[in-house]
């Protein structure tokens, strides 16, 4: 199996009322709960915003130098994710299509192996 991110960035979403907001979230956790019911789902958060961000790390001259919150010119914000467990691409198609159809959001998925598979060289893996 492969590990997916499926996540939406702040930024694409317009801003809703605290009455739409609350049916957002009943809806995406409706799907989020059939992710969990098909064994899918690894880890959720759908509480993400620039308020959220602690600190900014960056290395200067080799060493790391923090920064408290984020980025003030910083424009995009990842504003929720998913990780999802699935076979393959399709299945990972189906399951951001049903979070960007409960949320009327766009989604963005990426592919990464996952924790058992990170560094293995597998030319049969997608």
């Amino acid at each position: 199996m492969t590990d997916y991110l499926i996540a939406f960035n702040d930024e694409w979403v317009p801003e809703h009322t605290e009455e739409q907001i609350r049916g957002k979230s009943v809806a995406s956790r409706a799907v989020i709960e059939e992710m969990r019911t098909a064994g899918v789902l690894i880890f959720t958060n759908g509480a993400l915003d620039r308020s959220t961000a602690l600190f900014n790390v960056e290395a200067v001259d080799g060493k790391p130098v923090f920064t408290d919150g984020p980025y003030v010119e910083s424009k995009e914000h990842l504003g929720g994710f998913c990780v999802v467990d699935v076979p393959d691409d399709e299945t990972a198609r189906y399951w951001a299509g049903r979070l960007a159809t409960a949320l009327d959001w766009p989604q963005e998925v990426h592919r990464f192996p996952g924790p058992g598979h990170v560094g293995r060289t597998d030319p049969e893996r997608k």
